[in-house]
């Protein structure tokens, strides 16, 4: 077998080794204009309250406009959606009006003045609870107060259909992938723990 090296690296600025990880459009609304932004940083904090974080530049428009408006929206994407994706986290919302630019279609928010994607099979809609600066980065934590899901691509157990959707995957440097439906186990963890 041949000897395994594993390599360190001092620049942690390319730090690729977290990924793939689902890749959304984070969208939000202030002062009569719409924003959205790709992200592959965010996640789920806590469940009761329902938080939700994501992490972005404080320079990007889409920050401002949560800043201004206290709300943001998380929308998931099928993996046929990823030049949408490509496409708003390839402009900036200073220079160009992205959902005029790119045809995108919205649904209406319930709770909040964000755009939700009509192209989403899930969506959040989020109050701004908290706005911290992280390094180069604001980490934004919102409650979710609204989730928009289109039933049918889920299971009767509320988990995604990998046979009717599959996510947007993000790996870095512009490279986006899916997962094959074939690749999915459920592994019970009880079972699993008992050796």
């Amino acid at each position: 077998m041949a000897k395994v090296i594993k390599q360190q690296i001092e620049d942690m600025y390319k730090q690729y080794h977290h990924y793939p990880s689902v890749a959304v459009v984070v969208t939000a609304h202030a002062k009569g204009k719409d924003g959205a932004m790709a992200a592959a940083w965010h996640m789920p904090l806590a469940s009761s309250p329902p938080l939700y974080g994501i992490s972005i530049a404080a320079k990007r428009f889409t920050y401002q406009l949560i800043a201004d408006s206290k709300e943001f929206g998380v929308n998931f994407l099928p993996f046929e959606q990823a030049e949408l994706v490509a496409s708003v986290g390839g402009c900036s919302g200073y220079e160009v009006d992205k959902f005029d630019r790119f045809n995108i279609a919205k649904d209406k928010p319930v709770q909040t003045a964000v755009p939700i994607l009509k192209a989403a099979y899930a969506a959040y809609e989020c109050k701004l609870t908290d706005d911290r600066d992280y390094g180069d980065h604001r980490l934004l934590v919102g409650k979710i107060v609204a989730v928009h899901w289109l039933k049918e691509v889920f299971t009767p157990e509320e988990l995604l259909d990998m046979a009717k959707v599959s996510p947007i995957l993000y790996i870095g440097k512009d490279v986006y992938l899916t997962a094959s439906k074939d690749t999915v186990k459920t592994l019970d963890r009880e079972v699993y723990a008992k050796g």
